[in-house]
């Protein structure tokens, strides 16, 4: 009785093996002959999961299919976004060039001479600066705007102070998207995309310390500003200042281009410099 339960638990210990044959219906000939386990056949479902589950991963990560997962970023819409910022800084400069031309006209109406560019952003400044000339006396108004610019720019005479360079207020020089960002020790600059012909403006003021081609970067100018800052704007089209003029902040300088054999579409290439050494812009100045 003893031998018979031994047997008995030896059978049910026992692996069981299971098969699964191809067999032609009318030949009764096998073509494929399958043997496993209850284990091994968990092992090799496991296994085709895990290789099916890389596949989809390696598919989704370095393939374009992941274009078409749902909210993923893909190439069109970046180049609708930057194509949009594009045509919006156009319109910003249709929308200028219509206010220059009906300054121009209302002084033409009223028998006045036209103003320039450099005159009717300076006209704007006046008027964004005193909400209400008429209620102030006129030494007053131009005492209290001339401290206030010398505070904002730091370029008193009388007494000169070094503000730290977060604290001022700097233009942006183009309004764009910026193609490749700052890195201080592979790329210590940063390059905007903007359409050609964009107006380049003057960040701080300060006077022009070159102006001048290059034939790796095209029509350049440099810009010495107070507290040991230096602007820089390469790949102009066109220069609008010289060596040795003064520029106020806001003021335009350049014209945007594709100048320069560094360069492979219109942009500018932009350089902030603070006691020597390069800065990240866009810690400063809002693009």
């Amino acid at each position: 009785m003893a031998l018979n339960n031994k047997n008995k638990d030896n059978k049910d210990h026992k692996v069981r093996n299971f098969r699964i044959a191809v067999i032609n219906d009318n030949t009764h000939e096998q073509f494929l002959t399958l043997h496993f386990t209850r284990s091994g056949l968990l092992v090799a479902v496991i296994s085709i999961l895990v290789c099916f589950s890389a596949i989809i991963f390696c598919l989704i990560a370095f393939t374009p299919i992941r274009s078409f997962i749902p909210g993923y970023p893909d190439e069109r819409s970046k180049r609708a976004a930057i194509q949009n910022a594009i045509r919006i800084d156009s319109l910003e400069n249709v929308i200028f060039k219509w206010e220059l031309y009906s300054e121009n006209l209302r002084r033409a109406v009223e028998g006045r001479e036209p103003i320039k560019i450099d005159s009717l952003i300076n006209a704007k400044k006046a008027e964004r600066a005193v909400s209400d000339a008429s209620s102030l006396q006129s030494k007053d108004s131009l005492m209290r705007e001339q401290v206030k610019e010398e505070e904002q720019f730091e370029i008193s005479s009388r007494q000169k102070r070094d503000l730290p360079i977060e604290g001022l207020h700097f233009f942006t020089p183009v309004k764009g998207v910026i193609s490749q960002s700052y890195d201080p020790d592979f790329h210590p600059y940063i390059d905007i995309t903007a359409p050609s012909g964009t107006v380049v403006k003057a960040i701080l003021d300060g006077t022009v310390i070159s102006a001048q081609w290059n034939q790796e970067t095209g029509n350049s100018i440099q810009i010495q500003h107070a507290g040991d800052i230096i602007s820089i704007y390469r790949h102009n089209e066109k220069l609008l200042k010289k060596t040795g003029d003064k520029v106020s902040a806001g003021t335009p300088i350049a014209l945007l281009g594709n100048t320069g054999t560094e360069t492979t579409g219109a942009h500018l290439h932009f350089e902030l410099w603070h006691n020597g050494e390069t800065v990240d812009p866009t810690l400063y100045i809002n693009f």
